[in-house]
This record gives C-alpha cells, sequence and structure tokens, in this order.
C-alpha cells in the first residue's frame, strides 16, 4: 500500500489563541509548493509555539487524511483548506487512522514513523469556532497522527508515501486514541498497555483506565 502527500503545509503566522493559557498559537499552517527539508525537529519553516505539550520528537509532524477531511466537509458543510487541522502532511492513499503504531514511512528522501495520535484541545476548537469541537473531534475517530523522523530528508508536495514496514503488535493509531480520550474496552486496553512501541503516557492511562484523559494546547 503507498499513499502520496497532496499537500506540505508549515506555519503562515502566530496568531493570538484568545481564551487560552498558551499566548500564541502555530495552528495556522498552510501549504507550501517548494521541497522541504524535515529533521527530528520538524520541517523546515515550521515551528510549534507550546512547546512544553508538543515540543517532542515524537510529534515533529503530524499528518493528515484527505480523505478524512472530505468525510469533515460533509459534516461541517464547508470546505476545509490543506492545513487547516494544523497538519504538516495532508495525504491521500494511506490509512492514517488504522496506521500502527512505529510503522515506517519512506517520503521523499526521508524516513518518519508512525508515534501517536493527536489530542483535540480547546486551542484546537477555537481555532474551528464549531460548537463542542472537541468532542465531535474525539467521536469521530478521525484524529490523524504524529510521526517522528528516524531519518532526516526531504520532502514535498506529490512525493509517494512508501509503507516501509509495519511492527505485528497490530495496536493502531486509533487504538491508543480511543484509550487517551477514555474509552474502557477491556481487550483494547490490555492490548495498549503491552506495547512498548506505545508512548508512555498513554500506556499508562491503559493500565490505569480511570484516569481522566488530559489533552494539551496545540
Amino acid at each position: 500500500m503507498s499513499g502520496r502527500i497532496d499537500s506540505l503545509n508549515v506555519v503562515h503566522a502566530e496568531i493570538p489563541d484568545v481564551g487560552g493559557s498558551v499566548g500564541v498559537t502555530a495552528i495556522d499552517k498552510r501549504p507550501v509548493t517548494d521541497r522541504r527539508g524535515v529533521t527530528p525537529a520538524g520541517v523546515a519553516g515550521d515551528h510549534r509555539s507550546d512547546m512544553k505539550d508538543h515540543g517532542s520528537e515524537d510529534q515533529a509532524v503530524y499528518a493528515y487524511a484527505s480523505e478524512d477531511y472530505a468525510w469533515w466537509c460533509r459534516q461541517l458543510g464547508r470546505e476545509l483548506p490543506a492545513g487547516v487541522f494544523g497538519e504538516n502532511l495532508t495525504t491521500s492513499g494511506i490509512d492514517v487512522t488504522h496506521a500502527v503504531i512505529g510503522a515506517t514511512w519512506r517520503m521523499g528522501t526521508a524516513l518518519l514513523q508512525v508515534s501517536a495520535p493527536r489530542i483535540p484541545c480547546g486551542t484546537f476548537q477555537r481555532w474551528m469556532a464549531e460548537e463542542r469541537w472537541v468532542k465531535r473531534f474525539t467521536d469521530a475517530g478521525r484524529p490523524g497522527t504524529y510521526l517522528r523522523v528516524l531519518e532526516a530528508g526531504e520532502l514535498a508536495r506529490g512525493d509517494a508515501i512508501e509503507i516501509v514496514s509495519v511492527p505485528g503488535h497490530g495496536v493502531t493509531v486509533l487504538d491508543c486514541f480511543r484509550v487517551y480520550t477514555g474509552d474502557r474496552d477491556a481487550e483494547r486496553l490490555r492490548r495498549v498497555a503491552a506495547c512498548e512501541m506505545v508512548d508512555a503516557g498513554t500506556r499508562e492511562k491503559a493500565r490505569r483506565p480511570g484516569q481522566a484523559a488530559r489533552p494539551g494546547p496545540v
């Protein structure tokens, strides 16, 4: 299975996050047409305002699927331009939601690894200006995925996305998203808790299901 990069997006400008605790947000990402370098720090020309919650190398790049955008356009009754969810890569032809944690993807000359789902927060809700957006996004189960950069390189719009490897444990982006946001399915909790490729915070939530999810800002 392979996909492609439909759009490569970087921050356009920091904007005030009115009503939030961060002050400003870099969620306003827009398409660029040139080839960009990507390293464990992220895509060249992009940055994250909230380094406390989003500064990890596990969150170097965020990908969201064009197919999920099309679904949201129908739900919301409006067009959604690439990058409006704050993603660096708008993809097509690859199942982002059911990607296996730890899978590696080659795009351009870079090698990236599926690391964790995006967790919606108040900053995202204020940016989207949609009523009860965090709950709607959570219920939809279309979170997109963060990627860490294993091999730095360059990528651009139109590059193919090749799935290089997929771990055999079977725990997906959606599994981790459901556990983090409160799902109590016993089998899912067991699988996520046992998977060493899942981030420590989500594994802890799987082991202690009474914990409430506490998503941070974007």
